[in-house]
């Protein structure tokens, strides 16, 4: 089985010979996507890993419809090409198709797995940055999320993918982020409980994501300026030595230096396994690499991969509150 660690390391040399066009001198919020409203058209696409079958797909679409929208497929949904859902051409052909498509106002993808970095340089980015749209999905859909915080100029949603659960926590701050358009403050209540490794307020652009796919784009044009943002990270099925090996990347990488705060979401399954483990613990590494910054910081939010994580809004403007475990969005997301 090819796992992301095994899978990601051709994306430098896929992403280094870009020419890209450069993001627009007002900013990263410059645009923001149209609002969602009851009976609008949705586009479902699988920028990463495959659907086992389309029942799974039709299961989605189900959904989405329960959502109140309607789904609108992508042409190689339900393809599959080795691991991945249909070859790197088709699936950025389907992203680019829901950005082209004036009748589709938000794009779901419908899974993750492994596979968005290498369409990265396949995007047509003119023609998204001219149809500002949310993009809403989550672990190597981080790919995507900060290629758009870098190239595209709108804000998107990290939140639960279309094929997951959406529980009450999930639907809520989607519909406040993407359908009411309030500025809402997420409480980022994770379990086990949060806990605040150093107290304060900060205000900056919120940015990050899956820590495995953030760190493999590492060196790459496809990561946004972290100059004064608040880092948020996740990650799932990393033994400790990993994720030690991750943030001590993006300290090397000149990246935790210049970040004005942190938040530290669930590690699901991140443990080494090893019997009698006297290793560091990841409440410890954490506290090793956040604890110098001396910006406001905290482990355990309700961010990743577990049921009824809370959405949130990569490229907006945000104030996080360490102490009591809040995200205060500061402006709209969509128009």
């Amino acid at each position: 089985m090819v796992t992301r660690r095994s899978a990601i390391g051709g994306i430098g040399a896929m992403a280094g010979a870009l020419a890209l066009p450069p993001l627009p001198a007002t900013g990263r919020t410059a645009t923001r996507p149209a609002r969602l409203r009851i009976g609008d058209t949705v586009g479902l696409i699988e920028p990463a890993g495959f659907s086992d079958d389309f029942a799974h797909v039709e299961a989605v679409m189900h959904t989405i419809r329960g959502m109140g929208l309607v789904p609108k497929v992508g042409r190689h949904v339900a393809s599959r090409h080795g691991y991945l859902a249909g070859t790197d051409e088709q699936r950025a052909s389907d992203l680019n198709a829901m950005y082209a498509d004036p009748e589709v106002r938000a794009v779901f993808t419908i899974r993750g797995g492994w596979g968005c970095a290498r369409i990265l340089p396949l995007l047509d980015w003119r023609t998204i940055r001219a149809n500002p749209k949310l993009l809403i999905g989550f672990s190597d859909v981080t790919a995507l999320h900060l290629a758009f915080a870098a190239r595209a100029g709108f804000p998107t949603i990290h939140g639960p993918n279309a094929a997951n659960s959406w529980y009450e926590t999930s639907w809520e701050s989607l519909w406040r982020l993407a359908f009411t358009g309030e500025t809402p403050t997420l409480r980022m209540d994770g379990a086990p409980a949060i806990a605040t490794i150093r107290p304060g307020k900060a205000r900056g652009t919120l940015i990050g994501g899956n820590l495995s796919v953030l760190t493999a784009l590492v060196g790459t044009p496809w990561l946004p300026d972290f100059g004064d943002a608040i880092l948020f990270l996740e990650d799932t099925g990393e033994a400790e030595y990993r994720i030690d090996r991750m943030m001590n990347q993006l300290a090397l990488a000149g990246i935790l230096d210049r970040v004005a705060g942190v938040v530290f979401g669930q590690c699901t399954r991140c443990t080494s396994g090893v019997p009698d483990y006297s290793g560091f613990t990841l409440p410890e590494i954490l506290r090793q690499y956040l604890e110098p910054l001396k910006v406001p910081a905290l482990r355990g939010a309700n961010i990743g991969h577990v049921a009824n994580q809370v959405c949130v809004p990569v490229g907006a403007n945000v104030e996080l509150d360490a102490e009591a475990g809040t995200l205060r969005v500061l402006e709209r997301v969509v128009a």
